[in-house]
Protein backbone atom coordinates (compact mmCIF):
# COMPACT_ATOMS: atom_id res chain seq x y z
CA UNK A 1 0.00 0.00 0.00
CA UNK A 2 1.43 3.21 -0.97
CA UNK A 3 2.11 5.85 1.98
CA UNK A 4 2.72 9.25 2.32
CA UNK A 5 6.51 8.57 2.77
CA UNK A 6 6.34 6.90 -0.73
CA UNK A 7 5.22 10.06 -2.14
CA UNK A 8 7.55 12.54 -0.33
CA UNK A 9 10.62 10.25 -1.44
CA UNK A 10 9.42 10.22 -5.11
CA UNK A 11 8.79 14.17 -4.98
CA UNK A 12 11.91 14.81 -2.73
CA UNK A 13 10.00 16.69 0.06
CA UNK A 14 8.82 15.90 3.51
CA UNK A 15 6.07 14.35 4.52
CA UNK A 16 5.21 17.21 6.38
CA UNK A 17 4.70 19.17 2.67
CA UNK A 18 3.31 16.26 1.42
CA UNK A 19 0.28 16.43 3.74
CA UNK A 20 0.19 20.45 3.29
CA UNK A 21 -0.32 19.86 -0.33
CA UNK A 22 -3.00 16.79 0.27
CA UNK A 23 -4.95 18.98 2.87
CA UNK A 24 -5.08 22.14 0.87
CA UNK A 25 -3.15 24.54 2.98
CA UNK A 26 -1.85 27.40 1.45
CA UNK A 27 1.88 28.82 1.14
CA UNK A 28 2.82 25.75 -1.08
CA UNK A 29 4.80 27.22 -3.41
CA UNK A 30 3.40 25.61 -7.13
CA UNK A 31 6.59 24.45 -8.26
CA UNK A 32 6.32 22.10 -5.65
CA UNK A 33 2.96 21.45 -4.99
CA UNK A 34 2.75 20.25 -8.84
CA UNK A 35 6.14 17.73 -7.66
CA UNK A 36 3.90 16.18 -4.99
CA UNK A 37 0.95 16.30 -7.32
CA UNK A 38 2.70 14.49 -9.82
CA UNK A 39 3.97 11.94 -7.48
CA UNK A 40 1.02 11.18 -5.74
CA UNK A 41 -0.98 10.07 -9.16
CA UNK A 42 2.23 8.00 -10.32
CA UNK A 43 2.42 6.40 -7.47
CA UNK A 44 -1.81 5.85 -7.60
CA UNK A 45 -1.61 7.62 -3.61
CA UNK A 46 -4.80 7.78 -1.95
CA UNK A 47 -5.35 9.55 1.48
CA UNK A 48 -6.57 8.06 3.92
CA UNK A 49 -9.32 10.79 5.28
CA UNK A 50 -10.30 8.37 7.79
CA UNK A 51 -6.97 8.95 9.51
CA UNK A 52 -7.14 12.36 9.18
CA UNK A 53 -10.54 13.14 10.81
CA UNK A 54 -10.08 10.65 13.74
CA UNK A 55 -6.67 13.28 14.39
CA UNK A 56 -8.09 16.72 13.67
CA UNK A 57 -12.51 16.26 14.03
CA UNK A 58 -12.76 17.33 10.38
CA UNK A 59 -13.06 15.99 7.16
CA UNK A 60 -12.07 17.32 3.71
CA UNK A 61 -15.45 17.26 2.97
CA UNK A 62 -17.43 20.90 3.03
CA UNK A 63 -21.40 20.68 3.50
CA UNK A 64 -23.52 22.48 1.43
CA UNK A 65 -27.26 23.41 2.88
CA UNK A 66 -29.20 25.17 0.55
CA UNK A 67 -33.42 25.44 0.76
CA UNK A 68 -34.42 25.48 -2.75
CA UNK A 69 -31.57 27.03 -4.76
CA UNK A 70 -29.88 23.35 -6.14
CA UNK A 71 -33.41 23.09 -7.99
CA UNK A 72 -33.42 26.07 -9.07
CA UNK A 73 -32.03 27.20 -12.57
CA UNK A 74 -30.90 30.42 -12.51
CA UNK A 75 -29.70 30.12 -8.56
CA UNK A 76 -27.34 27.02 -9.09
CA UNK A 77 -24.97 29.44 -10.26
CA UNK A 78 -24.08 29.89 -6.66
CA UNK A 79 -23.69 26.39 -6.41
CA UNK A 80 -21.15 26.56 -9.09
CA UNK A 81 -19.38 28.96 -8.47
CA UNK A 82 -18.80 26.89 -5.12
CA UNK A 83 -17.95 23.96 -7.49
CA UNK A 84 -15.24 25.81 -9.11
CA UNK A 85 -13.37 27.05 -6.75
CA UNK A 86 -13.28 24.36 -4.71
CA UNK A 87 -11.78 22.23 -8.00
CA UNK A 88 -8.02 23.36 -7.33
CA UNK A 89 -8.35 22.23 -3.18
CA UNK A 90 -8.13 18.68 -1.49
CA UNK A 91 -12.29 19.38 -0.58
CA UNK A 92 -15.44 17.75 -2.07
CA UNK A 93 -18.87 19.24 -1.77
CA UNK A 94 -22.00 17.35 -0.14
CA UNK A 95 -25.12 19.43 -1.10
CA UNK A 96 -28.25 19.07 1.06
CA UNK A 97 -31.23 20.41 -0.18
CA UNK A 98 -33.59 21.15 2.87
CA UNK A 99 -37.28 22.67 0.51
CA UNK A 100 -36.88 25.42 2.85
CA UNK A 101 -38.45 22.69 5.95
CA UNK A 102 -36.43 23.63 9.75
CA UNK A 103 -37.03 19.85 10.06
CA UNK A 104 -35.12 18.87 7.10
CA UNK A 105 -32.47 21.60 7.48
CA UNK A 106 -31.85 20.15 11.65
CA UNK A 107 -31.61 16.62 10.28
CA UNK A 108 -28.82 17.82 7.38
CA UNK A 109 -26.35 19.88 10.22
CA UNK A 110 -27.24 16.50 12.43
CA UNK A 111 -25.32 15.17 10.04
CA UNK A 112 -22.89 17.19 9.21
CA UNK A 113 -21.77 16.62 12.83
CA UNK A 114 -21.70 12.93 12.42
CA UNK A 115 -19.31 13.30 9.37
CA UNK A 116 -16.99 15.42 10.81
CA UNK A 117 -17.55 18.29 7.61
CA UNK A 118 -15.13 20.97 7.85
CA UNK A 119 -17.33 23.95 7.19
CA UNK A 120 -20.68 24.73 6.00
CA UNK A 121 -22.16 27.38 3.04
CA UNK A 122 -25.80 27.99 4.03
CA UNK A 123 -27.09 29.18 0.77
CA UNK A 124 -30.89 30.52 0.07
CA UNK A 125 -32.49 31.37 -3.42
CA UNK A 126 -33.26 34.80 -2.83
CA UNK A 127 -31.72 37.38 -1.14
CA UNK A 128 -33.52 37.58 2.76
CA UNK A 129 -32.20 37.41 6.47
CA UNK A 130 -32.74 34.38 7.72
CA UNK A 131 -35.34 34.09 10.77
CA UNK A 132 -33.46 34.90 14.43
CA UNK A 133 -34.42 31.71 15.86
CA UNK A 134 -32.15 30.02 13.32
CA UNK A 135 -29.49 27.74 14.53
CA UNK A 136 -26.18 27.51 13.72
CA UNK A 137 -23.95 25.01 14.97
CA UNK A 138 -20.13 25.64 16.25
CA UNK A 139 -19.27 24.97 12.74
CA UNK A 140 -17.30 27.14 10.29
CA UNK A 141 -19.93 28.96 8.08
CA UNK A 142 -20.69 31.13 5.25
CA UNK A 143 -23.69 32.65 4.68
CA UNK A 144 -24.59 33.09 0.66
CA UNK A 145 -27.50 35.32 -0.19
CA UNK A 146 -28.90 35.58 3.11
CA UNK A 147 -27.46 37.08 6.56
CA UNK A 148 -27.93 36.84 9.83
CA UNK A 149 -28.13 40.12 11.65
CA UNK A 150 -28.42 38.64 15.24
CA UNK A 151 -25.81 36.10 14.63
CA UNK A 152 -21.67 36.79 14.27
CA UNK A 153 -21.22 34.93 11.32
CA UNK A 154 -19.61 35.97 7.54
CA UNK A 155 -21.79 36.64 5.06
CA UNK A 156 -22.14 37.49 1.53
CA UNK A 157 -25.21 39.15 -0.22
CA UNK A 158 -25.46 40.81 -3.85
CA UNK A 159 -26.14 44.92 -3.13
CA UNK A 160 -29.32 45.48 -4.60
CA UNK A 161 -29.29 48.92 -3.28
CA UNK A 162 -26.19 49.70 -5.44
CA UNK A 163 -27.92 47.41 -8.55
CA UNK A 164 -31.09 49.75 -8.49
CA UNK A 165 -29.33 52.73 -8.65
CA UNK A 166 -27.71 51.80 -11.14
CA UNK A 167 -30.50 50.86 -13.67
CA UNK A 168 -32.16 54.46 -12.69
CA UNK A 169 -29.00 56.05 -13.32
CA UNK A 170 -28.51 54.43 -17.01
CA UNK A 171 -32.35 55.05 -18.08
CA UNK A 172 -32.06 58.97 -16.60
CA UNK A 173 -28.08 59.02 -18.89
CA UNK A 174 -30.14 58.28 -21.39
CA UNK A 175 -32.41 61.03 -21.44
CA UNK A 176 -35.01 59.52 -19.69
CA UNK A 177 -37.46 61.49 -16.99
CA UNK A 178 -40.73 59.42 -17.19
CA UNK A 179 -39.69 56.30 -15.73
CA UNK A 180 -42.13 53.92 -14.43
CA UNK A 181 -41.41 50.66 -12.25
CA UNK A 182 -42.83 47.32 -12.14
CA UNK A 183 -41.66 45.82 -8.50
CA UNK A 184 -41.04 42.58 -7.18
CA UNK A 185 -43.01 40.83 -4.58
CA UNK A 186 -43.04 43.20 -1.46
CA UNK A 187 -42.51 40.37 0.74
CA UNK A 188 -39.05 39.63 -0.62
CA UNK A 189 -36.10 41.98 0.63
CA UNK A 190 -34.66 42.76 -2.92
CA UNK A 191 -37.88 44.15 -3.38
CA UNK A 192 -37.36 46.46 -0.79
CA UNK A 193 -33.76 47.45 -1.13
CA UNK A 194 -34.29 48.12 -5.47
CA UNK A 195 -37.53 50.10 -4.89
CA UNK A 196 -35.48 52.37 -2.29
CA UNK A 197 -32.99 52.60 -4.69
CA UNK A 198 -35.55 53.48 -7.41
CA UNK A 199 -36.87 56.32 -5.47
CA UNK A 200 -33.66 58.13 -4.28
CA UNK A 201 -32.12 57.65 -8.10
CA UNK A 202 -35.11 59.37 -9.08
CA UNK A 203 -34.33 61.80 -6.48
CA UNK A 204 -30.74 62.54 -7.09
CA UNK A 205 -31.70 62.74 -10.42
CA UNK A 206 -34.31 65.95 -9.85
CA UNK A 207 -37.06 64.09 -10.83
CA UNK A 208 -40.49 63.40 -9.27
CA UNK A 209 -42.10 59.72 -8.21
CA UNK A 210 -45.15 59.15 -10.46
CA UNK A 211 -46.77 57.05 -7.41
CA UNK A 212 -49.48 55.60 -10.57
CA UNK A 213 -46.19 54.55 -12.34
CA UNK A 214 -45.34 52.26 -9.51
CA UNK A 215 -47.68 48.79 -9.62
CA UNK A 216 -47.35 45.73 -8.42
CA UNK A 217 -45.64 42.85 -10.67
CA UNK A 218 -45.66 39.34 -8.43
CA UNK A 219 -48.03 39.21 -5.39
CA UNK A 220 -49.35 37.09 -2.58
CA UNK A 221 -46.94 34.57 -0.51
CA UNK A 222 -43.37 33.64 -0.96
CA UNK A 223 -43.59 30.62 -3.62
CA UNK A 224 -47.06 30.62 -3.82
CA UNK A 225 -47.46 34.15 -5.59
CA UNK A 226 -48.48 35.07 -8.88
CA UNK A 227 -47.67 37.22 -11.88
CA UNK A 228 -49.41 40.29 -12.09
CA UNK A 229 -46.81 42.40 -14.28
CA UNK A 230 -48.93 42.49 -17.70
CA UNK A 231 -52.01 43.52 -16.59
CA UNK A 232 -50.49 45.88 -14.74
CA UNK A 233 -47.88 47.35 -16.82
CA UNK A 234 -50.21 47.17 -19.65
CA UNK A 235 -52.33 49.52 -17.26
CA UNK A 236 -49.73 52.15 -17.25
CA UNK A 237 -48.49 51.81 -21.05
CA UNK A 238 -52.25 52.03 -22.40
CA UNK A 239 -52.43 56.06 -21.89
CA UNK A 240 -51.11 59.17 -23.97
CA UNK A 241 -49.33 60.20 -20.82
CA UNK A 242 -47.02 57.19 -20.28
CA UNK A 243 -43.51 56.35 -18.92
CA UNK A 244 -40.48 56.32 -22.02
CA UNK A 245 -38.86 53.84 -19.16
CA UNK A 246 -40.22 51.15 -17.30
CA UNK A 247 -37.45 49.61 -14.49
CA UNK A 248 -38.68 45.88 -13.81
CA UNK A 249 -37.73 44.02 -10.30
CA UNK A 250 -36.73 40.98 -11.98
CA UNK A 251 -36.23 39.41 -15.73
CA UNK A 252 -39.09 37.47 -15.44
CA UNK A 253 -41.19 40.50 -14.75
CA UNK A 254 -39.38 41.93 -17.47
CA UNK A 255 -40.89 39.44 -20.41
CA UNK A 256 -44.18 40.51 -18.84
CA UNK A 257 -44.06 44.01 -19.56
CA UNK A 258 -42.25 43.43 -23.44
CA UNK A 259 -45.46 41.32 -24.12
CA UNK A 260 -47.97 44.27 -22.14
CA UNK A 261 -45.87 46.58 -24.47
CA UNK A 262 -46.60 44.59 -27.74
CA UNK A 263 -49.71 43.91 -27.06
CA UNK A 264 -50.75 47.84 -27.32
CA UNK A 265 -48.56 48.12 -30.57
CA UNK A 266 -45.82 49.52 -28.73
CA UNK A 267 -41.91 48.91 -29.74
CA UNK A 268 -38.99 48.49 -27.43
CA UNK A 269 -37.17 50.66 -27.35
CA UNK A 270 -38.57 53.09 -29.83
CA UNK A 271 -41.69 53.48 -27.81
CA UNK A 272 -40.74 52.51 -24.32
CA UNK A 273 -37.44 51.42 -22.74
CA UNK A 274 -37.23 48.16 -20.59
CA UNK A 275 -34.21 47.38 -17.84
CA UNK A 276 -34.47 44.34 -15.93
CA UNK A 277 -32.66 43.03 -13.02
CA UNK A 278 -31.10 39.03 -12.36
CA UNK A 279 -29.49 38.61 -16.03
CA UNK A 280 -31.42 35.17 -16.49
CA UNK A 281 -29.88 34.41 -19.97
CA UNK A 282 -32.95 32.47 -21.33
CA UNK A 283 -34.79 35.35 -21.05
CA UNK A 284 -32.62 38.07 -21.45
CA UNK A 285 -30.70 37.03 -24.56
CA UNK A 286 -33.80 34.91 -25.67
CA UNK A 287 -36.22 37.71 -26.37
CA UNK A 288 -35.60 40.44 -29.32
CA UNK A 289 -34.39 43.21 -28.62
CA UNK A 290 -32.41 41.42 -26.15
CA UNK A 291 -32.76 42.45 -22.32
CA UNK A 292 -30.61 45.47 -21.16
CA UNK A 293 -30.27 43.99 -17.42
CA UNK A 294 -28.64 44.17 -13.59
CA UNK A 295 -26.75 40.90 -13.23
CA UNK A 296 -26.70 38.86 -9.95
CA UNK A 297 -23.26 38.14 -9.08
CA UNK A 298 -24.17 34.61 -8.42
CA UNK A 299 -20.67 32.83 -9.35
CA UNK A 300 -18.77 35.56 -7.94
CA UNK A 301 -20.51 34.85 -4.85
CA UNK A 302 -19.93 31.76 -4.57
CA UNK A 303 -16.16 32.00 -5.30
CA UNK A 304 -15.90 34.32 -2.55
CA UNK A 305 -17.80 32.51 -0.40
CA UNK A 306 -15.08 29.56 -0.38
CA UNK A 307 -11.93 31.91 0.08
CA UNK A 308 -13.78 32.81 3.33
CA UNK A 309 -14.67 29.51 4.83
CA UNK A 310 -11.47 28.21 3.57
CA UNK A 311 -9.66 31.36 5.47
CA UNK A 312 -11.78 30.64 8.47
CA UNK A 313 -10.73 26.68 8.63
CA UNK A 314 -7.43 27.85 8.34
CA UNK A 315 -7.95 30.18 11.53
CA UNK A 316 -8.02 33.08 9.26
CA UNK A 317 -10.77 35.87 10.06
CA UNK A 318 -12.09 37.54 7.46
CA UNK A 319 -11.31 41.13 6.36
CA UNK A 320 -15.50 41.83 6.09
CA UNK A 321 -17.76 39.87 8.10
CA UNK A 322 -20.40 41.28 5.88
CA UNK A 323 -19.99 41.89 2.13
CA UNK A 324 -22.21 42.85 -0.27
CA UNK A 325 -21.06 42.05 -3.94
CA UNK A 326 -21.82 44.39 -6.43
CA UNK A 327 -24.02 44.11 -9.41
CA UNK A 328 -23.22 44.41 -13.16
CA UNK A 329 -25.18 46.87 -15.04
CA UNK A 330 -25.49 44.44 -18.61
CA UNK A 331 -26.34 46.41 -21.67
CA UNK A 332 -28.01 44.97 -24.65
CA UNK A 333 -30.58 46.43 -26.70
CA UNK A 334 -34.18 47.15 -24.77
CA UNK A 335 -32.88 50.62 -23.54
CA UNK A 336 -32.64 54.18 -25.92
CA UNK A 337 -32.97 57.71 -25.42
CA UNK A 338 -37.11 58.58 -25.51
CA UNK A 339 -38.25 59.43 -29.18
CA UNK A 340 -38.85 63.14 -29.83
CA UNK A 341 -42.71 64.06 -29.69
CA UNK A 342 -44.20 63.78 -33.46
CA UNK A 343 -41.49 61.25 -33.97
CA UNK A 344 -42.48 57.84 -35.94
CA UNK A 345 -40.98 54.49 -35.02
CA UNK A 346 -38.75 52.85 -37.44
CA UNK A 347 -40.80 49.97 -39.20
CA UNK A 348 -39.00 47.01 -40.54
CA UNK A 349 -39.12 45.67 -44.03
Amino acid sequence: MVSIKDVAALAGVSDRTVSRVVNGEALIRPKTKKKVQKAIETLGYVPNQAARLMRTSRSNVLGLITDVVATTPFSTDIVRGIQDALDDTSYTLLTVNTSADPAKEHRAWQIFREHGIGGVFYVTMFHRDVPPETEFPNTPTVLVNCSAPDQDLPSIVPDDYQGGLNSVRHLVEQGHRKIGYVVLNELILAADLRGRAFVDGLAAAGIDVRKEWIVPGRVGAIFADKLVAFENARRILDNPDRPTAIVCGNDEIALQVYCAATDLGLRVPDDVSIIGFDDFQVITTGITPALTTMALPYRGMGALAVRMLLDIIAGRPPEKMHVEYSCELVVRNSVSPPRLPGARSAISI
